[in-house]
């Protein structure tokens, strides 16, 4: 059964937290934060909201670096956001190359079902923050709310078009929060 009062946020993590690369984050000191992503998080926690994070690393499935790497990654990552007061609750992944035929990988939306199941949440009452077209094609197939920043690859994908019918766009994860929590208060 949902917990309707649980205000849960999904956060796709290059090009939304991070700093994307086209040769993936493959160690801790490659990643760099967005600016204000890190406030934004630490806002987000203060308001009450839960922080999950739902990010394909099929850097992993191609061997450019190992599940122990990635988890350095994200814990510099946790540890930046505490130093905002932000607190991210959960890391979800998926490790497979885009032709390894699993469900884990967005577009497809067994990540965020994943997630749902596992912290008992709506998911047409969560919102997904992404960069690329398979972020919001992932969270309207599970049946939640897509929201696109124009960080990372998010200005090319607003480009190219095509964008599901309910996308929010926003400049970066800073200005969706503001409107999330604007938004909270009335």
């Amino acid at each position: 059964m949902p917990h309707s009062a649980m205000k849960l946020l999904i956060l796709d993590r290059d090009g939304v937290i991070n700093e994307d690369s086209d040769d993936f984050v493959k160690s801790p000191q490659e990643w760099l934060p967005i600016s204000g992503s890190l406030e934004a998080i630490g806002e987000l926690t203060r308001a009450g909201w839960m922080v999950v994070v739902a990010t394909n690393q099929s850097g992993i499935g191609r061997g450019l670096f190992d599940v122990d790497t990635f988890n350095r990654i994200n814990a510099k990552m946790q540890r930046a956001a505490q130093d905002f007061g932000g607190h991210i609750d959960a890391i979800f992944f998926c490790p497979h190359t885009p032709d390894a035929g699993c469900d884990c990988r967005k577009p497809l939306p067994g990540m965020l079902h994943d997630i749902a199941r596992r912290f008992h949440a709506d998911l047409a009452e969560t919102w997904m923050v992404g960069d690329s077209l398979r972020d919001l094609e992932a969270v309207v197939a599970a049946g939640g709310r897509p929201a696109l920043v124009r960080t990372g690859k998010g200005k090319d994908t607003v480009a190219k078009g095509g964008l599901p019918e309910a996308t929010a766009v926003f400049d970066d994860l800073a200005q969706f929060t503001d409107f999330l929590l604007k938004r909270q208060a009335h």
